[in-house]
């Protein structure tokens, strides 16, 4: 790391978010490693990074050798902890459970540099709590990037109860330099945007399920009446069901309230494997 940019990272994770993360780097000139359980997820993840990229250039927002230069700044590998000699930060973008997570940050801090940052991806756990698994408290911290990473604009940074100011500096810059508008935000329960995004997308549902209106109806209400560019239930297919309810069910935990409690429908559409549009069918059915 060369004062205080970030060069050389690792995404732990290729699936939606970590695919997207490893493409937004490699794209801003970072040298990526995108790492998964195995060379079959792996293999996925960048063929989704391709087909993102071949789509981009045959819209003409990307030129074919710009692309091409992206994907070669992307390496593989299964094994994060083997791999991290000269990393100057590590993403995490595994699936939302605190116990895996924890694992993870433990063996990394066990073998990375004392000057790598070590980030998490998650939209709702507390930072602190996995930061505790390490020895390295100050150079640990959130980055929340949103789905799908190569158009979202922000990135929200969560300062654990140990976070320093010269690693939140440091994410801050490497998230400009990927185009980012960054906010920063405390380690609580959801951080600001989840905390918001699930308040409003449970509402809808609840709406919803009480045949308020369809929801085509309660979406374009957010779209044209408030100017939000996507509707909280066509986004909530965007996140995944599964990933919501995940959400909420913590929120309703730490924080309590009916707001944050998981509607009957939400729960049914899970149980039913109706998980958005990864599996081509949520609050709306998709090709």
């Amino acid at each position: 790391m060369t004062e205080n940019r970030i060069n050389r990272i690792i995404v732990v994770g290729a699936g939606t978010m970590g695919h997207g993360i490893a493409q937004t780097a490699a794209a801003a000139g970072c040298e990526v490693t995108l790492c998964d359980i195995s060379e079959g997820v792996v293999s996925a993840g960048i063929g989704k990074i391709r087909a993102s990229l071949e789509k981009r250039v045959a819209g003409g927002k990307l030129g074919a050798e710009v692309a091409g230069e992206t994907l070669s700044r992307i390496r593989t590998g299964t094994d994060p902890v083997a791999l991290l000699e000269g990393v100057d930060l590590v993403v995490e973008a595994i699936p939302e459970r605190i116990e895996l997570k924890r694992d993870l940050f433990s063996r990394l801090d066990a073998a990375a540099a004392d000057a790598t940052i070590l980030a998490t991806n998650t939209s709702s756990l507390p930072v602190t709590e996995i930061s505790r698994a390490t020895g390295r408290a100050d150079r640990v911290a959130g980055a929340h990037f949103f789905n799908p990473v190569p158009a979202m604009p922000l990135l929200e940074l969560v300062r654990a109860d140990g976070t320093s100011e010269a690693t939140i500096d440091a994410l801050r810059s490497f998230g400009e330099a990927l185009g980012k508008q960054v906010i920063v935000v405390n380690d609580t329960p959801g951080f600001a945007t989840s905390r918001l995004g699930v308040t409003l997308g449970l509402e809808a549902m609840r709406m919803l399920e009480q045949g308020v209106a369809s929801a085509e109806d309660i979406d374009r209400a957010l779209e044209l009446g408030y100017r939000h560019p996507m509707g909280p239930l066509k986004l909530t297919d965007l996140v995944g069901l599964d990933v919501r309810l995940n959400i909420a069910e913590h929120l309703h935990r730490e924080l309590g309230g009916d707001q944050y409690a998981p509607p009957e429908i939400l729960r049914q559409y899970v149980a039913d494997g109706r998980l958005g549009k990864k599996v081509g069918r949520g609050f709306y059915e998709w090709e």
